[in-house]
């Protein structure tokens, strides 16, 4: 699989509907648990739908935790999808306390303020600065969102992008390499698809071999 972008298979995420639309942009995308693909792949993705504590528990039994740290660390490129956004992060305040990635300094919390949770439909991302992942789309693109928690990063400028849901919460990020959305490309129609298309081509243009 060296050289393809690998979706990471840890149980839980809608995997196959980030594979078909990768495919339908004509990017090699796999789909694995094994954490020795994870280290040779070009690009990674980790999606994710579910409990943070469940989600790290799954990636640790497998040994992706630390295959996810090591590629990462040594530059491939990494988006990570609601969830797996999340999981980036040091630690969730979901289910008491739960340790993340920590690739990312920063905690999850729950929404707050007056609004319906899970935040489910579209809307409206503000992003607020420029970013390869962002490239061609409007200033404010409509994206689906299906979540309860939101990441609070401890730099501001790993921020990329920010909602409005009874007050703002980070709807993307960015640090380098590192990407991370809380909204559903895969579910996200045109708009969905070009931020997709513009991973596959920071994956391409890094030209990572897996070696």
């Amino acid at each position: 699989m060296s050289g393809s972008i690998v979706i990471i298979d840890y149980g839980m995420g809608n995997l196959r509907s980030v594979q078909k639309a990768l495919e339908r942009l004509g990017y090699a995308a796999d789909i694995t648990d094994d954490p020795q693909e994870v280290l040779t792949a070009a690009g990674l993705i980790l999606p994710g739908v579910g409990a943070f504590g469940d989600a790290m528990i799954a990636l640790e039994k497998r040994g992706l935790d630390r295959a996810i740290k090591e590629a990462v660390g040594r530059g491939v490129p990494f988006l990570g999808i609601c969830l797996g956004m999340q999981l980036l992060f040091a630690e969730s305040e979901e289910g008491g306390h739960c340790r993340g990635l920590g690739i990312l300094a920063g905690k999850v919390v729950r929404l707050s303020g007056p609004v319906r949770v899970p935040h489910m439909g579209w809307n409206a991302v503000h992003f607020t600065r420029p970013s390869p992942l962002i490239s061609g789309l409007p200033a404010e693109p409509y994206f689906y969102f299906v979540h309860s928690y939101v990441a609070v990063p401890e730099q501001e400028e790993v921020i990329l992008g920010v909602t409005d849901y009874g007050g703002d919460f980070v709807a993307a990020v960015n640090w380098g390499h590192i990407f991370g959305v809380q909204f559903h490309p895969e579910k996200s129609s045109d708009q969905g698809l070009r931020l997709l298309q513009n991973f596959g081509g920071i994956v391409r243009h890094a030209g990572y071999s897996g070696h």
